[in-house]
């Protein structure tokens, strides 16, 4: 009986070290998860740059800082492509601006409105030159957007007027005024607010800025005819795919659960569609209707979507079709103004075989720079020393210096040097 109580007090005490020992393995795999998620031990390093050595590309890496130091992410979160795409997902912005603007409303051809708004520079531009940002939103999106109103707030700050156009059928107080509303590469309504600033400001010069799905119609805009590039100074795109066609397959798969964002984004696409279901379908027969919002109701990919719906809008036969004449990767070669794309290593839904493009165009052509974070997921860029983020991202920063700097080499360079890289430009 003595002998078995010394054996029960010998092997007791065993037993919390045991316990002790599975919680401490049970936090060191969650700590481990935690910085594999975060990305804690990843690096910071300035953007991957792919560029020729031309003269405006020196002075541009020199003048521009963003371009050439590290872009920092708030430590303990902003080096998770995916909490930056989640950050601007939900919030846009922290502590946003509102800046006033006045909205406009232009008629089309087609019977459909578009409309953008437009915000006066509050100071005068660094140069004493008329400056206009004209600028298209991502996916979806408007002058309303945080990340819109803090760009433009920051903008207007360094003497820039500001034009942005709202994608026909975004804005949900809007009516559509004809069955149409805005696709992934449709230039007509940006084309109609570039010639409205042109011919309202005859003396201004025009910087164009396009985010996600607005860059991929940006640089289709500028190459789709050289007359759309006189009196722009530069262009830049930021987070766009180049190619829905290549992206397409990418789009479909988990890898970085682009899966299921691609879900998110159809979803969001239904509820758009589905608020102008009347001017959208109106039109049409019964059957119609009933058909084509069966499919979309069960939609589960933007690619359901674009092959039910969206690309019938322009009468493209397939959605391959669709795709390939949509894409700017067949106009983006003919954009001979600067040009500067940017786009995240981290962002989950540009797959990295679409970064081939830019970094290809880059290494081709002398006016064009490729710069590659390392973070930043899609259009987040956010900066802050540990948790919370500044209300300016490096995305902000980056676009405002490099036209700062665009700006400042048009001013000084000689007029017989511009007239020469003019012609070189276009011929």
């Amino acid at each position: 009986m003595n002998a078995h109580k010394s054996d029960a007090y010998t092997i007791s005490p065993e037993l919390p070290a045991m316990f002790d020992g599975v919680k401490l393995a049970a936090v060191a795999t969650v700590l481990y998860i935690i910085v594999r998620c975060l990305n804690l031990k990843s690096p910071t390093a300035p953007p991957d740059l792919t560029y020729q050595d031309t003269a405006l590309n020196r002075f541009l890496l020199k003048s521009c800082s963003q371009l050439t130091k590290e872009y920092i992410p708030p430590l303990l979160w902003g080096k998770s492509g995916h909490l930056q795409t989640a950050l601007y997902g939900k919030l846009g912005r922290v502590s946003s601006p509102n800046p006033s603007g006045i909205r406009k409303y232009l008629p089309m051809q087609d019977g459909a409105t578009a409309t953008f708004d437009l915000f006066e520079p509050l100071g005068d531009h660094r140069t004493g030159d008329d400056i206009t940002m004209v600028i298209c939103p991502g996916i979806g999106n408007h002058s309303e957007k945080q990340y819109i109103r803090t760009f433009v707030d920051y903008a207007q700050k360094d003497g820039y007027r500001c034009a942005v156009l709202n994608h026909l059928g975004a804005l949900p107080n809007i009516e559509l005024t004809s069955p149409r509303m805005f696709t992934y590469g449709c230039t007509w309504e940006f084309a109609a607010m570039v010639g409205y600033i042109k011919r309202t400001y005859p003396q201004t010069q025009l910087i164009v800025v396009g985010f996600s799905l607005g860059g991929n119609i940006v640089c289709k805009f500028l190459g789709e005819n050289r007359t759309n590039q006189e009196r722009v100074l530069c262009c830049v795109s930021v987070c766009q795919g180049y190619s829905a066609l290549r992206a397409q397959e990418t789009f479909l798969q988990w890898d970085q659960f682009r899966r299921f964002y691609n879900f998110l984004m159809a979803d969001n696409m239904k509820k758009i569609i589905l608020s102008h279901r009347h001017s959208l379908f109106g039109g049409n027969s019964v059957k119609m209707i009933d058909t084509d919002l069966s499919r979309l109701y069960t939609a589960t990919s933007l690619m359901q979507i674009d092959d039910n719906i969206m690309r019938k809008f322009h009468g493209h036969s397939s959605l391959k079709e669709y795709y390939e004449k949509e894409s700017c990767v067949h106009f983006i070669h003919n954009v001979h103004v600067p040009l500067l794309l940017v786009n995240a290593a981290d962002d989950p839904l540009v797959h990295d075989s679409l970064l081939t493009i830019p970094r290809t165009l880059a290494a081709k052509k002398p006016n064009v720079i490729f710069a590659l974070t390392l973070h930043g997921g899609h259009l987040g860029f956010f900066e802050g020393a540990v948790l919370f983020p500044q209300p300016l991202t490096w995305m902000d920063k980056v676009i405002v210096g490099y036209a700062n700097t665009i700006c400042q080499w048009e001013k000084q360079k000689p007029p017989c040097q511009s007239e020469q890289e003019h012609l070189f430009f276009f011929f």
